[in-house]
């Protein structure tokens, strides 16, 4: 809508800016027909797109070392059953479950030898520190653990978590306050 004021000036009202994650899910949904129908490159592109995001869930349940090799397997798997994803805008979500489903497979393998702590290997404090706040991160309850591993570690933003999650903006904003509290009692730091 446009007026004019004193004859010359025109003032537009503002647009109302478009929802992203609706602009990802079409996106997502035409990367996901083409990739059906044989495009790899589309579905190359849905990797680059999602593939912080299911790092993160992963690290938040496995160990470190096992982290890279999962995320492949979870888009090896997602690829094959490409063609089972009903709604194509339930994508994210739909990765997430399967990341999900690959961690508890992986804890439920037994494991031929017993690793080396992280630890031993590493001189670098920050690296130390680093694995050490993860793995307080993994011990954490459920509902904080992926949120903050998404935030902290991944440097994805509370309204990119959620609509990657599921999870409302409010859910996602209290994960990770609540977390951060509890993060910081577990590392021992008070707030800066």
């Amino acid at each position: 809508m446009e007026a004019r004021l004193d004859g010359n000036l025109p003032i537009r009202e503002a647009a109302v800016p478009e929802d992203p994650t609706v602009e990802n899910t079409s996106e997502d949904a035409q990367l996901i027909a083409a990739a059906r129908d044989g495009d790899r490159s589309a579905f190359g592109k849905l990797y680059e797109r999602h593939t912080r995001m299911v790092h993160g869930v992963l690290l938040a349940h496995v160990p470190f070392a096992e982290v890279d090799d999962l995320v492949h397997d979870v888009f090896l798997v997602a690829l094959r059953k490409l063609g089972s994803l009903r709604e194509p805008g339930a994508f994210a979500g739909w990765l997430i479950t399967i990341a999900r489903n690959r961690a508890t497979d992986f804890h439920r393998k037994p494991r031929a030898s017993e690793e080396l702590p992280a630890e031993i290997g590493t001189t670098d404090p920050e690296e130390y520190e680093a694995r050490a706040a993860l793995e307080a991160i993994r011990s954490l309850p459920e509902a904080y653990r992926e949120t903050l591993v998404l935030r902290l570690v991944e440097g994805m933003k509370g309204p990119e978590i959620a609509a990657r999650t599921g999870l409302t903006p409010a859910s996602v904003r209290v994960n990770l306050h609540r977390g951060m509290k509890q993060l910081r009692e577990k590392l021992g730091r008070e707030r800066p």
